[in-house]
């Protein structure tokens, strides 16, 4: 662990050698230029949505053989120096790319890039660092990202480009969310979110 001045001690600075050497109950973090940042703990009603995203598509997606569905704590390295990881809540790994997944079956990490990452906003989201996240994803090579909304009860999709991500825009109610990731998906967010509404008593939340 490379600790080299009091304010980088206070900081918890790691680098690559440090960050293999973790502690193994410190599970839910990111690494931002070497610096271990915990992340919050997330609401029930953030990780129910999440949850209820898994449970729609990974069926799917390993009935057609598509590919595999994580969810998180599981770190994606976004490069070793300055060392900078991600924790994405939700990824999709294809067969297509990963045609033999027990490579991966070992691995405490991951520095490939997922096919698709979905990531569920929070109330302590503020734009820069969604912002920040979304360069990580494109320098790491991330092909697709989608933010949803939990409030607004939608779900942008961003594309990669040469230089940025494209929005194909916010899909909301019926609205199947148009992946290029997941062409044969027909997820409607209205079905997403009505797990709120049924969790409520059919009141939303």
């Amino acid at each position: 662990m490379a600790m080299t001045t009091a304010a980088q001690a206070a900081r918890w600075v790691v680098d690559w050698e440090g960050y293999l050497n973790l502690p193994d109950d410190l599970t839910h973090y990111e690494i931002i230029d070497g610096e271990v940042k915990p992340l919050a703990s997330p609401t029930f009603r953030y990780q129910i949505v999440a949850q209820q995203i898994l449970l729609t598509i990974a069926p799917v997606a390993r009935a057609k053989r598509l590919g595999e569905m994580l969810i998180a704590p599981y770190d994606v390295v976004v490069r070793r120096d300055p060392l900078r990881t991600r924790q994405p809540d939700l990824m999709f790994f294809s067969r297509q790319r990963f045609s033999d997944f027990s490579s991966l079956l070992q691995q405490a990490r991951t520095e490939q890039p997922p096919d698709l990452v979905i990531e569920v906003l929070s109330p302590s989201d503020r734009p820069a660092e969604w912002e920040e996240k979304l360069q990580d994803y494109h320098a790491l090579g991330v092909p697709e990202v989608w933010l949803v909304d939990v409030d607004k009860r939608a779900i942008e999709v961003q594309v990669r480009e040469a230089s940025d991500y494209r929005s194909l825009g916010w899909f909301s109610g019926e609205q199947a969310v148009a992946s290029q990731v997941l062409a044969g998906l027909e997820l409607k967010p209205a079905e997403v979110f009505a797990v709120l509404d049924e969790l409520e008593g059919g009141q939303s939340v």
